[in-house]
């Protein structure tokens, strides 16, 4: 579990990027939502995004932070337009047809991203996001190790800052709520 000081010491050890972020995160990438349609890391609509990556199956990390922001686009619906989005770390099974659905559950505007094995490379890079298969479950299928940070991306998809996924929801709004007004 990563604690509060420790998000603090890595934030604190860590040069500050030209954007006044505290380390370098984000950047392009080009990856296909569960319509089938091609996605950057710049909202179609203009809209905040928080961004997660994770699989739609996972009954981990997951299960917790994906609920999470849902509900925080639910509090902060009147305040902005903020698009729940999740990156796969398992495109084996989160595939254009498959990815959608359970996402949806959590939320009616979650977006689920998926793509070739190079092009989801080019997104983990950009978020210093690692995933390793740790073991088959024969009821679940494949485990992933994967990152686990949400971060909020203005809508030409800049991160202006990250949340814990082991924060509550008014914990995480608290963070989120002086960007979203700043852009108002």
């Amino acid at each position: 579990m990563i604690t509060r000081l420790a998000i603090i010491a890595i934030l604190a050890a860590t040069p500050a990027a030209p954007d006044g972020f505290p380390f370098n995160v984000g950047g392009d990438f080009s990856l296909t939502d569960q319509h089938g349609m091609t996605r950057t890391q710049a909202d179609p609509d203009g809209h905040f995004q928080l961004l997660f990556f994770g699989y739609a199956n996972c009954e981990q990390i997951c299960s917790a932070t994906l609920p999470l922001m849902a509900d925080i686009v639910d509090q902060l619906a009147e305040a902005a337009r903020l698009r729940p989005v999740m990156i796969t770390v398992d495109p084996k099974r989160d595939t254009v047809d498959r990815i959608g659905p359970p996402l949806e559950q959590y939320h009616p505007e979650f977006v689920g991203l998926t793509g070739a094995e190079e092009a989801l490379q080019v997104a983990y890079d950009a978020f210093s996001v690692d995933r390793e298969l740790l073991f088959t479950d024969p009821a679940g299928g494949e485990v992933f190790a994967h990152g686990s940070f949400v971060y909020l991306l203005d809508g030409d998809g800049a991160v202006l800052t990250l949340v814990p996924p082991v924060m509550d929801v008014d914990g995480a709004v608290k963070i989120i709520s002086p960007y979203l007004g700043a852009a108002g």
